[in-house]
C-alpha cells in the first residue's frame, strides 16, 4: 500500500505542478500513512482484532520498507517526472 499511495500523491502533485521538493514530502507522507493510521483504524474498526498482529504487520513490515527502499524509490521517480 505504501507505494500505491506514494504513486498517487505523485500523479497529484505533477498534475497541480507542485515543486519537486515538495512533491517528494507528499509522497513520503502519503507512504507513510499507511503505518501510521492503520493501528488506530483497526482498533476503532474491529475492537475484537488481536493488536499483537496488526501492529507489528504494520510497523516492522512497512516502516523498514519504506526507509529502506520506499524513500530512494520515491526520490528516483520523481526526479525522472520533473526532470
Amino acid at each position: 500500500m505504501p507505494m500505491v499511495n506514494a504513486v498517487v500523491a505523485t500523479g497529484i502533485a505533477f498534475a497541480f505542478d507542485i515543486e519537486k521538493d515538495d512533491a517528494f514530502l507528499l509522497a513520503l507522507l502519503s507512504a507513510s500513512v499507511s503505518y501510521i493510521a492503520v493501528p488506530a483504524a483497526m482498533r476503532l474498526s474491529v475492537p475484537e482484532a488481536n493488536p499483537g498482529l496488526y501492529l507489528p504487520l504494520s510497523l516492522v513490515v512497512t516502516f523498514p520498507f519504506n526507509i529502506s527502499l520506499g524513500i530512494p524509490l520515491y526520490y528516483y521517480f520523481i526526479t525522472i517526472l520533473w526532470g
